[in-house]
């Protein structure tokens, strides 16, 4: 590795130290056709957009991943979420979530493949892919109440579990 491109995880690694423990995690967003790592080249980066958390995991939870929000609306879930779970709930896979900060119904739903997304969150638990932090999606419905694999779905992208890699 190129001494600047340690240079800069080493600084990654203690943003995300210090922000995890302030807040409790640490909402890493991906931007559909942007670069998230140095050395990545944006034209060859293309896809939806998501978010997950770093940090869950060490509240004995799985970490949360969401597909095709902004940052704002990623931000409102996840950390409503996040506050839910610090006062010791759970986010069980199959439960119909409401929230009242966001007006879409969330079905949480367990992800086979971690490794292939969860990159900081297994960097931040020195945790190999194979050997990854679990998730749980946080599929949403559209404006008519409809989830992706309901016929006539109008919402964003949202890949099914196991069928989406970083």
């Amino acid at each position: 590795m190129k001494m600047n491109q340690q240079a800069w995880l080493d600084q990654e690694d203690a943003r995300l130290t210090a922000v995890v423990r302030k807040h409790g995690w640490m909402i890493q967003y991906i931007g559909g056709g942007t670069c998230s790592r140095p050395g990545c080249d944006a034209h060859h980066e293309e896809g939806v957009a998501f978010a997950y958390t770093v940090g869950l995991f060490g509240m004995n939870h799985p970490e949360m991943l969401i597909f095709g929000v902004s940052p704002e609306a990623a931000s409102v879930v996840i950390n409503q979420l996040g506050d839910l779970i610090r006062k010791g709930s759970e986010i069980i896979p199959g439960q119909l979530v409401e929230l009242d900060a966001w007006n879409r119904r969330i079905l949480p739903e367990p992800v086979p493949n971690p490794g292939e997304i969860l990159f900081t969150a297994n960097r931040y638990y020195m945790r190999p892919d194979e050997y990854s932090v679990p998730a749980l999606q946080l599929t949403h419905d559209d404006d008519q109440g409809l989830f992706p694999w309901d016929e006539g779905y109008s919402g964003p992208e949202q890949p099914r579990p196991g069928t989406f890699r970083a």
